[in-house]
Parts: structure tokens; C-alpha cells; sequence
């Protein structure tokens, strides 16, 4: 498993900082996904880059930016 780089990281935390409000759009390859239109509370991001969240439905399941779509909840498209 290949690490992203330090910019790359830099670049999640600063656009996606604890707290911000993501709504799901679609989880792949995920046997329990998270369902389309909830929305979740970032608590981190790790050093793989999966932002960790608390999500409405109680679940703590992380996204994967490059699996996952997703978009900042209240955001127009």
C-alpha cells in the first residue's frame, strides 16, 4: 500500500478540517455503505488520506477521496 504525499495531506486538511459537514453521495466497496444524502462530521484525516467521520446515522466509517464521491454539505454543485 502506497502512502500519498506530504502535500497531497496537506492539501485534505486544509480543504476538509475537523468539523466540516460532508454529505455522501455514493461508497464504493464497502459491504455496509454509508446511504446517499447523509451527511457527517469529519473528525480527522489520516496518513492514508481516509477522512475519518461521525457520521448521522451513528456509523464512524471512513471516505476514501479516491473511491468514494461525496461533496461539503449546503455546497451547490
Amino acid at each position: 500500500m502506497k502512502f500519498p504525499n506530504k502535500g497531497y495531506l496537506e492539501q485534505l486538511r486544509k480543504q476538509y478540517p475537523k468539523g466540516t459537514k460532508l454529505q455522501m453521495i455514493t461508497m464504493r466497496n464497502e459491504k455496509y455503505p454509508i446511504p446517499p444524502g447523509n451527511v457527517g462530521e469529519v473528525t480527522h484525516i489520516d496518513d492514508m488520506g481516509s477522512i475519518h467521520m461521525k457520521w448521522e446515522n451513528g456509523s464512524f466509517l471512513a471516505i476514501i477521496p479516491e473511491v468514494d464521491s461525496f461533496r461539503v454539505a449546503g455546497a451547490e454543485n
